[in-house]
């Protein structure tokens, strides 16, 4: 298995995206998934690593990345070392990155041999549910959408009342992180960038639009976003695919660090409903 970790790939907002690619090298035409990460997740997170050559051992090209202000440097790629950048993170930059990732995609001479360009599929876990679902509906180069654990609403996730006066008056609000301990920025860009983009960054009117297969993965037990959020998704999108993971979390089993050399079951479960997703599709079975 070919393994190229922590390609750089300059963008249009000062900051580096850095982009990990998994294959067979056989020059067969494979299937391109791209995946997205969530609020402070990082590419390398938990059990990403494993989830990439599960897949890449099913005969696809597997592609992860680290948003460009996700908090992460070159040098440290893992967890939030500049939080700087994190502060001056927002949804259009995101969707911008992506556009960036799935633009280099195109101009890479290696993926052109190994992979599908007319067969790239994106998968969004949590926040990045939302930012591919977004992209997928505009973008006609994609031709597949999976939600892992999605959200369906940016809005909701500002704060409101007090908490949001207040975030507008001092220009930052601050959100601890559990596992670090870190005290993570947004500045009022944050949510100035949404205000004026609100209708282009509404799921809904994404997920209403869309043209392509979708599926869709939440956990039962999910804590982190309700399942009444993928059943959102499912309703603005009648013909979608809704699979719930019985007694799953937020991140389907796994943690940080992941140091097992298997995926968690219910992680492996997901895995293998997107696999048989995606082979069940035209643009696959046409490939072959």
């Amino acid at each position: 298995m070919i393994i190229d970790k922590n390609t750089i790939i300059k963008t249009q907002h000062g900051k580096p995206i850095l982009v990990d690619l998994f294959y067979l090298k056989n020059k067969q035409n494979k299937p391109i998934v791209i995946f997205c990460h969530g609020y402070k997740g990082f590419k390398d997170w938990g059990a990403w690593d494993l989830m990439a050559k599960t897949f890449a051992n099913a005969g696809f090209l597997f592609i992860k990345f680290n948003f460009s202000h996700n908090g992460g440097t070159i040098e440290q790629p893992i967890d939030f070392p500049d939080l700087e950048a994190f502060a001056h993170n927002n949804y259009t930059k995101e969707l911008n990155d992506l556009d960036t990732v799935i633009s280099w995609v195109f101009k890479n001479s290696v993926i052109s041999k190994e992979g599908n360009l007319k067969a790239i599929s994106l998968i969004g876990h949590s926040r990045g549910g939302g930012i591919v679902a977004i992209k997928a509906e505009e973008d006609s180069r994609i031709k597949a959408l999976i939600g892992l654990a999605s959200v369906s609403d940016f809005k909701s996730r500002f704060p409101t009342g007090e908490a949001f006066t207040s975030w507008q008056q001092n220009g930052v609000y601050y959100v601890v992180n559990g596992r670090t301990k870190q005290n993570m920025p947004h500045y009022f860009q944050f949510y100035e960038d949404f205000a004026k983009n609100e209708e282009h960054l509404t799921i809904k009117r994404a997920v209403s639009k869309l043209n392509i297969p979708y599926l869709i993965i939440h956990g039962d037990d999910d804590s982190s976003v309700r399942i009444e959020e993928a059943k959102e998704l499912h309703k603005w999108r009648p013909d979608s695919t809704l699979k719930i993971i019985a007694n799953a979390n937020h991140v389907f089993g796994a943690s940080h660090p992941w140091d097992k050399p298997i995926l968690p079951e219910q992680l492996k479960t997901v895995i293998n409903q997107i696999i048989t997703f995606i082979k069940d599709l035209t643009f696959y079975i046409e490939g072959k």
